[in-house]
């Protein structure tokens, strides 16, 4: 199996960089890793997943969202709905076939999203960290009242990073345009198999985030896995043998619901 890379202009021309690994082409699904904010498909998470579809023949695609990683485009001047449009040009231009969508931490946001948008193609999903919502249900709070009235005046706040890579700047369009997103103020609606995976001790995303999508989630093959040491990052041996875990699940199930 071979990689290829390259870019797709985006909507507005903005390229869009991609990886793109090849399977044996037996009618299992491919899978499509959605990274989280402020990420890139050079994380471990993606890497990992590269390495488990080579080792089993399966089409495996990885992207940066613009404004991320080896794509175009400013972070500050984009919004969720763009990142969601970037998944939806990748999985519309470079695959075939029923999709499994990998999504971490917003990246599962994006995930689902595009899931519902594309009922046709998406046959599972996997989310790590899941961060549905993150921007109204723990942005906001986070600001508190004079952050945000700062944010309102000026436009933007800069929030503090754990990870190094830092601050990250926080649009007041980001937060307003995520709105018309939300996904748990209602039902899912997604049949297909889902894994979540969640670390207890997560400091960015509480793991009940997780399980209000499981809750909101209509199929009734939903599963959330909790390691009660994990943080958000999940990138331990460990944690990414349960994700390995996860996807061969869900292709399993996906196999055997179109096999008979």
């Amino acid at each position: 199996m071979t990689e290829e890379t390259g870019t797709l202009p985006a909507v507005d021309g903005t390229p869009v960089a991609w990886r793109r690994r090849t399977g044996k082409g037996d009618g299992r699904p491919g899978l499509v890793f959605c990274g989280g904010f402020r990420s890139s498909m050079a994380g471990e998470k993606a890497t990992f997943l590269d390495g488990v579809a080579a080792d089993r023949g399966l089409e495996f695609l990885r992207f940066d969202y613009r404004g991320h990683g080896a794509s175009g485009g400013a972070f500050t001047d984009l919004t969720l709905g763009d990142w969601i449009a970037d998944a939806l040009l990748v999985l519309d231009r470079l695959t075939e076939g029923p999709q499994i969508l990998v999504g971490s931490s917003m990246g599962a946001w994006v995930a689902a999203c595009a899931a519902l948008a594309r009922p046709g193609r998406v046959a599972g999903l996997v989310g790590i960290a899941a961060a549905p919502d993150f921007t109204e249900d723990l942005m906001l709070p986070a600001l508190g009242e004079m952050g945000l009235a700062r944010m309102r005046r000026n436009g933007f706040v800069d929030r503090p990073s754990a990870y190094g890579d830092g601050p990250y700047r926080i649009t007041w369009r980001l937060i307003q345009e995520a709105r018309s997103h939300l996904l748990l103020r209602g039902p899912v609606p997604f049949a297909g198999p889902v894994r979540l995976l969640h670390g207890m001790a997560d400091p960015d995303v509480p793991w009940r985030q997780s399980l209000k999508l499981a809750e909101a989630l209509t199929g009734p093959d939903v599963r959330l896995t909790l390691v009660k040491d994990g943080d958000h990052r999940l990138s331990r041996p460990q944690d990414l043998a349960l994700l390995g875990q996860a996807v061969e699940e869900v292709i399993s199930e996906v196999w055997n619901r179109r096999s008979g």
